[in-house]
């Protein structure tokens, strides 16, 4: 006898094999299992200034660019993860300031281009849960040598990516103020989209989401100096199914960079309050 999903369950293929464990359910389907973690999170971000119609020519529907046409790119190393077991994977995330215009909502954050990540699990998860733009590379632990910390990413042996931080110093920052209650709601911005099978060009799923923004786990230790980062053209040969991806920020003008960060933190939720903007 065929089997039958659970109502109210978190299923990802293969369902054969019953509710999938991952970073919003537990074995056994329990939904919110892990909640917040104690995860160790060591992030690194360079900014530059870039010109405004590269960065519009790369919005999805219903968003626009906001502010100063500033990117940034951030590498994050995580570990003792809770829905992995204690286990870690990296990230490498492209973002800068959108606003969503919907005919219900109004959102602003950074938009999220593109999330590499090191690891299978979460990039499907991400994916298909929360619709995160996530896709895979190598990301080796940085480099730190004579002052200089260098971040790296690849696919089979193509680097595309490297940053620099270098003369970074420790600050304290106050109390980040609560933001203007302008009716606007804050996050993360992201945009889903799910093809649909056997009808190439339509979408099973095609809408802009929101990961809200929520306090920090723990206040953070942060160190500010200078940063560059930069992106390898890459031939077809080199990525078959990332290079537009990779050519697309290899392209961005770099009028001037804006600085660089390292953030460590403890703590990560598991954004299962991820929702869909209309």
């Amino acid at each position: 006898m065929p089997y039958d999903l659970k109502p109210k369950t978190m299923y990802l293929m293969p369902t054969h094999f019953g509710p999938m464990s991952g970073p919003r359910q537990g074995p056994g389907g329990e939904m919110g299992a892990f909640g917040v973690d104690e995860r160790k999170t060591r992030r690194y971000s360079v900014s530059f200034l870039t010109e405004r119609a590269q960065l519009e020519a790369l919005l999805p529907p219903g968003f626009e660019q906001v502010g100063e046409p500033v990117v940034t790119v951030s590498a994050s190393y995580m570990t003792e993860i809770d829905w992995l077991a204690g286990r870690g994977y990296n990230t490498l995330g492209v973002t800068f300031q959108a606003r969503f215009n919907g005919s219900r909502d109004q959102a602003t954050g950074p938009l999220l281009l593109v999330l590499w990540e090191n690891l299978t699990d979460p990039i499907l998860t991400g994916r298909e849960q929360l619709g995160f733009s996530k896709i895979y590379c190598a990301l080796p632990e940085p480099v730190v040598h004579e002052g200089e910390t260098q971040c790296t990413a690849s696919w089979l042996g193509f680097r595309f990516m490297d940053m620099r931080l270098t003369n970074m110093a420790a600050v304290e920052e106050p109390a980040a103020a609560a933001p203007p209650d302008d009716g606007l709601l804050k996050g993360t911005l992201h945009y889903k989209y799910v093809p649909t099978t056997g009808d190439w060009g339509e979408a099973d799923a095609e809408y802009a989401v929101l990961s809200p923004q929520n306090p920090p786990v723990s206040e953070p230790q942060r160190w500010q100096g200078e940063g560059s980062v930069t992106f390898q053209r890459a031939r077809w040969e080199d990525l078959p199914t990332q290079y537009m991806v990779v050519n697309a920020l290899a392209e961005l003008e770099v009028k001037e960079f804006r600085g660089a960060s390292i953030e460590h933190s403890v703590g990560g939720r598991d954004l299962i309050d991820q929702r869909i903007l209309r």
